[in-house]
C-alpha cells in the first residue's frame, strides 16, 4: 500500500498539502480501541456501496419490491452475497458505533473542548438505529410490514402530536405502498445526506481538535 501511495503522490501531489493531517502526532497511549470508529466508518463505506448496487434491481413498488428482493437473491449473480454483506454491515454497524461511544465514555473524551463532537456523534447513532428501522421495511414481506407497524404505532403515543408524527412516517393512517416509498425515500437519499454531514462535521472535530489521550 505504501508503494502504491507513492505512486499516487508523485503524480497527483498528495502530501504536500495534506502534511498536516497525514503527518500529525498522535497521542501516547493509542490502542486498538481507538479504531473503533474507523470500523465503523469502513461499514458505512460497506453499506454504500452494496445499497448502490442493490438499488439498481430492487424496485420501491407495493407490488414489485418482494419479487425484487427474491429476483436479487436468487437470479442475480452475487446477489445473495450482496443482500447479505448489505444486511450484516448495518448490524455491525451499530454495535462498533455503541462500542466506540462506550469508549469515549470511559475515556472520558466528551469532555470540553470535545463535548459538541460528542452530541455530533450520538446524532450519527441516532440516524444509524433509523436508517436500519427503515431498511427492515424494503424487503416488504410479512416480518417487515408487522415490525413497522408497531414500530409506527409508538409514535402516535407521543402527546398532543403524536398523530401527527405518525402520519408523517407513514404517509397515511395505514403502513401501505406510500409508506414504502417514504421509508425507501429517507433510507437512500435523505438519511445518507445527514450522515454524510454529521461525519463530516465529526473528522472535521477531529483533524482541528486532535485525538483524545485517553483518561
Amino acid at each position: 500500500m505504501g508503494k502504491i501511495f507513492d505512486w499516487l503522490d508523485s503524480r497527483f501531489g498528495i502530501k504536500e498539502p495534506h502534511k498536516r493531517f497525514l503527518q500529525r502526532r498522535l497521542p501516547e497511549r493509542l490502542s486498538y480501541l481507538y479504531c473503533l470508529g474507523g470500523v465503523a466508518f469502513t461499514l458505512i463505506i460497506m453499506l454504500m456501496l452494496s445499497g448502490l448496487l442493490l438499488s439498481l434491481y430492487y424496485v420501491p413498488s407495493e407490488h414489485e419490491a418482494y419479487q425484487s428482493v427474491l429476483r436479487i437473491t436468487r437470479e442475480v449473480r452475487f446477489g445473495r452475497f450482496i443482500r447479505s454483506l448489505h444486511k450484516w454491515s448495518a448490524n455491525l454497524l451499530i454495535v462498533f458505533i455503541i462500542l466506540h461511544t462506550l469508549r469515549v465514555i470511559i475515556h472520558k473524551a466528551y469532555r470540553p473542548p470535545r463535548e459538541l463532537n460528542w452530541v455530533v456523534g450520538s446524532l450519527t447513532l441516532v440516524v444509524a438505529f433509523f436508517s436500519g428501522f427503515t431498511g427492515y421495511l424494503l424487503p416488504w414481506d410479512q416480518k417487515a410490514y408487522w415490525a413497522t407497524e408497531v414500530g409506527t404505532s409508538m409514535a402516535a403515543t407521543v402527546p398532543v402530536i403524536g398523530k401527527y408524527l405518525l402520519y408523517m412516517l407513514r404517509g397515511g393512517p395505514e403502513v401501505d405502498g406510500t409508506t414504502l416509498i417514504r421509508f425507501y425515500s429517507l433510507h437512500v437519499l435523505w438519511l445518507p445526506l445527514i450522515m454524510a454531514l454529521l461525519l463530516w462535521a465529526h473528522f472535521h472535530m477531529v483533524k482541528r481538535q486532535g485525538i483524545s489521550g485517553g483518561l
